[in-house]
Protein backbone atom coordinates (compact mmCIF):
# COMPACT_ATOMS: atom_id res chain seq x y z
CA UNK A 1 0.00 0.00 0.00
CA UNK A 2 1.32 3.42 -0.84
CA UNK A 3 1.85 6.08 1.73
CA UNK A 4 0.24 9.48 1.65
CA UNK A 5 1.84 12.31 -0.28
CA UNK A 6 4.01 14.32 2.07
CA UNK A 7 3.08 17.98 2.42
CA UNK A 8 5.15 20.37 0.36
CA UNK A 9 6.11 17.79 -2.30
CA UNK A 10 4.66 18.48 -5.73
CA UNK A 11 2.08 15.85 -6.64
CA UNK A 12 3.63 15.00 -10.00
CA UNK A 13 7.11 14.31 -8.64
CA UNK A 14 5.69 12.24 -5.78
CA UNK A 15 3.66 10.08 -8.21
CA UNK A 16 6.68 9.61 -10.46
CA UNK A 17 8.77 8.53 -7.44
CA UNK A 18 6.08 6.02 -6.43
CA UNK A 19 6.05 4.59 -9.98
CA UNK A 20 9.87 4.31 -10.05
CA UNK A 21 9.84 2.56 -6.66
CA UNK A 22 7.14 0.11 -7.86
CA UNK A 23 9.12 -0.61 -11.03
CA UNK A 24 12.21 -1.25 -8.90
CA UNK A 25 10.27 -3.72 -6.74
CA UNK A 26 8.98 -5.47 -9.89
CA UNK A 27 5.31 -4.65 -9.22
CA UNK A 28 4.68 -4.16 -12.94
CA UNK A 29 6.32 -7.40 -14.06
CA UNK A 30 4.06 -10.23 -15.28
CA UNK A 31 0.91 -8.11 -15.49
CA UNK A 32 -1.90 -9.59 -17.61
CA UNK A 33 -1.54 -8.38 -21.19
CA UNK A 34 2.12 -7.42 -20.80
CA UNK A 35 3.84 -7.25 -24.18
CA UNK A 36 0.56 -7.34 -26.11
CA UNK A 37 -0.75 -4.31 -28.01
CA UNK A 38 -3.72 -2.44 -26.64
CA UNK A 39 -7.05 -3.27 -28.31
CA UNK A 40 -7.56 -1.15 -31.42
CA UNK A 41 -11.03 0.05 -30.48
CA UNK A 42 -11.26 3.70 -31.43
CA UNK A 43 -14.94 4.11 -30.56
CA UNK A 44 -15.73 5.35 -27.07
CA UNK A 45 -18.49 3.71 -25.10
CA UNK A 46 -19.29 4.80 -21.55
CA UNK A 47 -20.46 1.30 -20.68
CA UNK A 48 -17.43 -0.53 -22.08
CA UNK A 49 -16.67 -2.04 -18.69
CA UNK A 50 -20.26 -3.30 -18.27
CA UNK A 51 -20.22 -4.95 -21.69
CA UNK A 52 -16.82 -6.51 -21.03
CA UNK A 53 -18.00 -7.83 -17.64
CA UNK A 54 -21.19 -9.25 -19.20
CA UNK A 55 -19.16 -10.96 -21.93
CA UNK A 56 -16.77 -12.39 -19.34
CA UNK A 57 -19.69 -13.65 -17.24
CA UNK A 58 -21.47 -15.09 -20.29
CA UNK A 59 -24.52 -12.85 -19.87
CA UNK A 60 -26.63 -11.32 -22.59
CA UNK A 61 -28.22 -7.91 -22.49
CA UNK A 62 -31.47 -8.58 -20.72
CA UNK A 63 -34.37 -6.22 -21.13
CA UNK A 64 -37.18 -5.70 -18.65
CA UNK A 65 -40.19 -7.85 -19.66
CA UNK A 66 -42.22 -4.89 -20.91
CA UNK A 67 -39.42 -3.64 -23.17
CA UNK A 68 -38.78 -7.17 -24.43
CA UNK A 69 -42.48 -7.49 -25.29
CA UNK A 70 -42.44 -4.16 -27.13
CA UNK A 71 -39.57 -5.43 -29.26
CA UNK A 72 -41.31 -8.76 -29.77
CA UNK A 73 -44.53 -6.98 -30.84
CA UNK A 74 -42.60 -4.87 -33.33
CA UNK A 75 -40.93 -7.98 -34.73
CA UNK A 76 -44.30 -9.80 -34.88
CA UNK A 77 -45.86 -6.97 -36.88
CA UNK A 78 -42.93 -7.04 -39.32
CA UNK A 79 -43.27 -10.83 -39.60
CA UNK A 80 -47.02 -10.52 -40.17
CA UNK A 81 -46.51 -8.08 -43.04
CA UNK A 82 -44.01 -10.49 -44.60
CA UNK A 83 -46.19 -13.58 -44.04
CA UNK A 84 -47.00 -15.70 -47.10
CA UNK A 85 -50.72 -16.11 -46.37
CA UNK A 86 -53.62 -14.51 -44.54
CA UNK A 87 -53.97 -17.39 -42.02
CA UNK A 88 -50.28 -16.93 -41.16
CA UNK A 89 -50.88 -13.20 -40.56
CA UNK A 90 -53.83 -13.99 -38.29
CA UNK A 91 -51.83 -16.60 -36.34
CA UNK A 92 -48.85 -14.27 -35.78
CA UNK A 93 -51.05 -11.40 -34.61
CA UNK A 94 -53.18 -13.66 -32.39
CA UNK A 95 -50.05 -14.98 -30.64
CA UNK A 96 -48.63 -11.53 -29.93
CA UNK A 97 -52.04 -10.20 -28.90
CA UNK A 98 -52.26 -12.98 -26.29
CA UNK A 99 -48.88 -11.97 -24.87
CA UNK A 100 -49.83 -8.28 -24.85
CA UNK A 101 -53.12 -9.03 -23.07
CA UNK A 102 -51.31 -11.14 -20.45
CA UNK A 103 -48.89 -8.29 -19.77
CA UNK A 104 -51.77 -5.76 -19.62
CA UNK A 105 -53.67 -7.83 -17.04
CA UNK A 106 -50.84 -8.32 -14.57
CA UNK A 107 -48.77 -5.49 -13.10
CA UNK A 108 -45.65 -5.37 -15.24
CA UNK A 109 -42.20 -5.12 -13.71
CA UNK A 110 -40.15 -2.28 -15.12
CA UNK A 111 -41.43 0.55 -17.27
CA UNK A 112 -45.08 0.69 -18.39
CA UNK A 113 -45.92 -1.47 -21.40
CA UNK A 114 -47.40 1.32 -23.53
CA UNK A 115 -48.90 -1.15 -26.02
CA UNK A 116 -52.39 -2.11 -27.00
CA UNK A 117 -53.44 -5.22 -28.83
CA UNK A 118 -53.31 -5.11 -32.62
CA UNK A 119 -56.53 -5.07 -34.61
CA UNK A 120 -56.25 -8.28 -36.63
CA UNK A 121 -58.50 -7.04 -39.43
CA UNK A 122 -56.50 -3.82 -39.73
CA UNK A 123 -53.23 -5.76 -39.94
CA UNK A 124 -54.73 -8.11 -42.57
CA UNK A 125 -55.97 -5.10 -44.54
CA UNK A 126 -52.49 -3.53 -44.41
CA UNK A 127 -50.95 -6.89 -45.38
CA UNK A 128 -53.23 -7.04 -48.43
CA UNK A 129 -52.27 -3.50 -49.45
CA UNK A 130 -48.58 -4.27 -49.14
CA UNK A 131 -48.99 -7.34 -51.31
CA UNK A 132 -50.69 -5.25 -53.97
CA UNK A 133 -54.18 -6.64 -53.45
CA UNK A 134 -53.23 -10.19 -54.32
CA UNK A 135 -54.21 -11.75 -50.97
CA UNK A 136 -54.49 -15.48 -50.99
CA UNK A 137 -56.65 -17.00 -48.26
CA UNK A 138 -54.69 -20.22 -47.99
Amino acid sequence: MTERKPPGVPFESWVEKEIRDAQGRGDFDRLPGAGRPLPDDTTYDELWWVKRKMAREGLSALLPPTLALRKEAEDALTAAYAAPSEPAVRRIIAEINTKILDMMLKPPPGPPLGLKRYDVEEVVREWRQRRGGRAAAE
